[in-house]
């Protein structure tokens, strides 16, 4: 195949003429801090290998919902949906497929950029798809609001292209592109049922030859109503002959991975599923990339959808069989496979060291952690990192007169829950503006949400207690004052337990602690895990604000 072009931005578009505008804000400069630590950062909490050979699932255990993955080399990289959390597109680079490190994002922030200045819940980016082609990285993903876009590099740390729209429309998403034999282009996408009124349909599209337009209406390859409802998340490969749509179905919590193949890319597919749980504990087994080692080896990275803790990421053994994939462990020979739980480590060449993504910080480097998300496009005056001091600073922010609860609020900065069972701890202090009413604290965010925070008024500091049932649905949050503070330092910490089960906690020592609220349920955001992190807000505008200055956030066990 011949080198493909640089991408021109399409002008007829009034969407596309968004994206155009976003380079005059640099939407997509990947920073410096994108390079993956020199000293690898191992989690107290979670790690997938095992040190002896074998591995455990999940390979990531936080929420990098709707992976997909390639090989360049000896590299692996893979990409998830972010939805609305900026920055977005979250890079993770491995050398074994088990120890995992985030590099990088490829979105800083999210277009069009006025819409996402405001939280937009479950929208954003959905399912995308990563390609390495003749030395150019190509990273499609879906907005169901808005269509499909493309954005480009030629190294995976960036600088990443700003996005191009490569076809408008609503309900297009899960775009994945497939680069043939003689250099002909296409693209596979679903769609969602709640913005294109229909759903289960996989339809293929020419591309342009840049692969940065759809040319054509496009082709229904495949129709799941009548024995794969929810089909959706494909994923196109070409081998033997074959042409390989790879795409699950039955629903997030409960589906199996179904493969369609055909010799003809439009058509007809035969189809065979190919993974489902069987009798192991792992729900919903799909919806992933097929990767492959330099010694030959088979692969198939997919999520496991965790309810509160949102959709994990496994790796399973894969092999052919009679030009059909067997994905997981086949015990009965029917050619379809069940998800392992321990499995030897893949056979990469060489041995890596254990790493894993970062979850506590200390906050000494001039750039936020890339573990830490906001809740909407950041404007630069929510925060400062202060490497001298090693504090993240956050200013507080006047909450936007038409949000109810925290739910609604853009700057709140969070991270993803790394384990099932851990304590995580920040030291805070808090530098109140006299003249404002304010408050910051520590958030365990979801469809209800906790939070345990200072605020302060006119008489001084409080400690308070937050619960919002119903954020997701317009519900307000319920304070609760606990006690007043004397000193503006305080330590915060919530403590997960199996089952979601959260308890916040306050210290004024880092040696008492005392219960604060009753245990919570954490719960799901929209499409995604809870998360946690901090807030710094107030209730009105003046000419300055008050900040808070976070020393450490530490995940242990």
């Amino acid at each position: 195949m011949n080198r493909l072009p640089l991408l021109k931005p399409r002008s007829t578009s009034l969407v596309a003429k968004t994206v155009a505008l976003a380079a005059l804000v640099g939407l997509n400069a990947l920073s410096s801090h994108a390079l993956a630590q020199s000293k690898p950062f191992v989690s107290k909490v979670w790690v997938a290998d095992n040190g002896d050979g074998t591995y455990k699932n999940p390979v990531l255990n936080a929420d990098y919902s709707d992976p997909d993955a390639i090989r360049v080399g000896e590299d692996y990289y893979l990409v998830a949906s972010s939805f609305d959390a900026v920055p977005g597109l979250p890079i993770l680079h491995s050398k074994d497929l088990v120890n995992w490190t985030i590099i990088g994002h490829a979105m800083l922030r999210q277009t069009p950029l006025d819409h996402f200045s405001k939280t937009q819940h479950g929208n954003g980016v959905w399912a995308p798809a990563i390609r390495y082609v003749k030395g150019e990285f190509y990273l499609y993903y879906p907005d169901p609001d808005f269509g499909i876009y493309l954005t480009k590099a030629k190294k995976i740390t960036g600088p990443w292209s700003d996005p191009v729209l490569v076809e408008a429309g609503k309900g297009l998403i899960d775009p994945c592109p497939l680069w043939d034999d003689n250099g002909d282009v296409y693209l596979v996408h679903g769609f969602a049922g709640s913005r294109a009124g229909i759903k289960n349909l996989l339809a293929v599209k020419k591309l342009n030859a840049e692969g940065s337009a759809v040319t054509d209406a496009g082709v229904i390859v495949y129709d799941g109503h009548d024995q794969d409802p929810t089909t959706e998340g494909p994923k196109f490969y070409k081998r033997n002959g074959y042409y390989y749509i790879f795409a699950p179905a039955g629903g997030v919590p409960t589906g199996w991975q179904l493969v369609l193949r055909s010799k003809n890319i439009y058509g007809p597919y035969e189809r065979k599923v190919v993974m489902d749980q069987g009798k192991s504990p792992i729900n919903g087994p799909h919806q992933g990339a097929w990767v492959n080692t330099v010694t030959g080896e088979d692969w198939f990275l997919h999520f496991q959808d965790k309810d509160a803790y949102g959709r994990v990421v496994h790796l399973q053994p894969m092999k052919w069989v009679n030009d059909w994939p067997v994905i997981g462990v086949d015990t009965d020979g029917d050619g379809k496979g069940e998800p392992v739980i321990t499995y030897k480590k893949p056979n990469t060449g060489k041995k890596y060291p254990i790493t894993t993504p970062a979850d506590s910080d200390e906050f000494n480097e001039p750039k936020l952690g890339l573990q830490w998300q906001w809740q909407a496009n950041p404007r630069v005056t929510w925060s400062f990192m202060n490497p001298t001091k090693g504090t993240l600073r956050l200013y507080t922010h006047k909450v936007p007169d038409s949000a109810v609860s925290l739910w609604d609020v853009p700057n709140v900065l969070l991270q993803k829950t790394p384990a099932d069972e851990f304590t995580a701890t920040a030291k805070l202090s808090f530098s109140p503006n006299p003249k404002l009413e304010e408050k910051v604290g520590l958030v365990v965010m979801g469809l209800d949400y906790t939070s345990i925070g200072l605020k302060s008024k006119k008489d001084g500091i409080y400690l308070v207690h937050g619960l919002c049932k119903g954020a997701g649905n317009g519900k307000p949050e319920i304070e609760k004052e606990l006690v007043k503070v004397e000193a503006p330092v305080i330590y915060l910490r919530c403590q997960f337990t199996a089952g979601a089960k959260c308890q916040l906690y306050y210290s004024f020592d880092n040696i008492n602690y005392q219960k604060a609220g009753d245990t919570f349920i954490a719960q799901p955001g929209k499409w995604i895990g809870a998360k946690m992190g901090f807030f710094a807000t107030r209730t009105t505008e003046i000419n300055d604000a008050g900040f808070v200055d976070i020393d450490w956030f530490r995940v242990e066990k």
